[in-house]
């Protein structure tokens, strides 16, 4: 590469002041993360991969930590949380945030003697449970609900750094294979997955780039979180069963589903919005699946109902607040509002009535959500087993049973309800998700 084209890096100082002017930005127009990040990037293109990679790494933490970092700092302004955030979430002293906001060229302006005060005396021991969590303080009922006293510990495990997850498809292979060809970035089989496997990467350093790695174009690996690979194992999916995936999006529990079908039976794939079934037919090619069939909604039309009353299994991954994956979108926690959880506790319950329609008598329906709240879960599991009598619950304990010698400690580690099994990054470490099994009687 000719020296004209080198770019030198930015400093420490002129990341975390381009940090603070992305928050700034994302607060003004109230837009995702994600967007704000990207038009900076090509707004800047001095930046290079490693300054993108380092700015968004302390964006995102900025936002896993808004709330305590605020509370720490006494102001909620982008400057106060990223230095909050420092001082919480990477360990760094006052003297060390001063010399990085030391007022040079591109370096925030000093500390103050307050903000100074402030990071030295940083002390979450007396904050409300809402804070210590870092979630909004409207959903702090909803958590007690849920997790009672430990609420806080609860929303801080959501608020961490989440791993890279990846599902072996073993159509194309072992897990063994897949951990050789991904040697160099240090995996690791999953805790619980017995397809699973698992990348650590540091705070501030460049994702790696799987989408090229020989395994993922093969389709040996696909990119999905260790909770959600759970999801799949626990809807007790067997060869040669007629399944209906009736919120399939992108396809990743499709693509599970098909890989623990081992090419016997029928899948049917669907979703309301065609949109997000858009990448569904290229994974499918990548990973060697035919035994799918990708149905594709038309306007006033029922995509499924050639369906109904033949499926041994319907799988819902039904629309939810999202809560489980504040690990991979904090910016969502803040930008979430009551009236979304009213939204999708009403398509849940139609999505519900619909997919048991498909059901045959003996059948089943695996209800999965990537939610925390009791209202999207086990509430909304009851509401429908009160006006469908013609199902039953599945002992939430026995939905475990397809992880054979891990299920004892699984049913350990998750939070076990009346109606269903809740995995959360601090019971489990994976994204917080609910499974729910029921069966139609009659």
């Amino acid at each position: 590469m000719g020296a004209g084209r080198y770019k030198a890096p930015m400093t420490p100082a002129a990341r975390l002041s381009a940090t603070i002017d992305i928050i700034g930005d994302m607060d003004a127009q109230r837009r995702p993360a994600p967007d704000v990040l990207k038009e900076w990037g090509l707004a800047h293109r001095f930046a290079g991969s490693g300054d993108r990679a380092a700015i968004a790494g302390l964006t995102y933490d900025s936002l896993r930590r808004r709330a305590s970092a605020a509370y720490v700092m006494g102001e909620d302004t982008p400057r106060a949380v990223v230095f909050g955030m420092l001082r919480l979430e990477r360990g760094q002293t006052a003297d060390t945030i001063a010399a990085l906001a030391d007022g040079s060229r591109f370096a925030p302006s000093p500390l103050t003697e307050t903000e100074r005060a402030r990071l030295d005396a940083a002390n979450l021991a007396e904050a409300p449970a809402w804070i210590a969590g870092d979630y909004p303080q409207w959903l702090d009922s909803h958590l007690e609900r849920v997790f009672g006293d430990a609420r806080a510990e609860e929303g801080a495990a959501l608020a961490r750094r989440a791993p890279l997850d990846l599902r072996v498809n073993l159509l194309k292979g072992e897990r063994s294979k897949a951990l050789a060809e991904l040697a160099e970035y240090d995996a690791q089989p999953t805790r619980w997955s017995p397809v699973g496997i698992r990348i650590t990467v540091p705070a501030g350093a460049k994702s790696p780039a799987i989408q090229v790695e020989p395994a993922f174009i093969k389709g040996l690996i696909e990119v999905q979180d260790e909770g959600s690979q759970l999801a799949a194992l626990l809807s007790g999916v067997k060869p040669g069963d007629i399944v209906v995936d009736f919120c399939a999006g992108a396809g990743g529990k499709t693509l599970a589903l098909a890989a623990m079908m081992d090419k016997k039976g029928e899948i049917y794939a669907t979703d309301t919005d065609k949109r997000r079934l858009a990448p569904i037919h290229a994974r499918l090619e990548r990973a060697g699946v035919r035994n799918v069939k990708v149905l594709t909604p038309r306007a006033g039309a029922d995509a499924t109902a050639e369906l109904a009353g033949r499926a041994d299994l319907v799988l819902i991954d039904a629309p939810c607040t999202g809560t489980g994956s504040w690990r991979r979108n904090p910016d969502a926690k803040w930008r979430m509002r009551p009236g979304a959880l009213e939204q999708r506790m009403k398509e849940q319950a139609e999505i519900l009535v619909r997919a048991a329609a498909l059901v045959k008598p003996g059948g089943r329906i695996a209800y999965v959500t990537c939610s925390v709240l009791d209202e999207e879960n086990g509430a909304q599991v009851a509401h429908f087993l009160a006006r469908h009598p013609e199902f039953s619950l599945r002992p939430p304990a026995d939905l475990a049973e397809p992880l054979g010698e891990r299920a004892f400690l699984f049913r350990k580690a998750v939070l076990v309800s009346d109606h269903g099994l809740l995995m959360t990054p601090r019971r489990t470490d994976t994204d917080g998700f609910f499974v729910a099994g029921l069966q139609r009687t009659a």
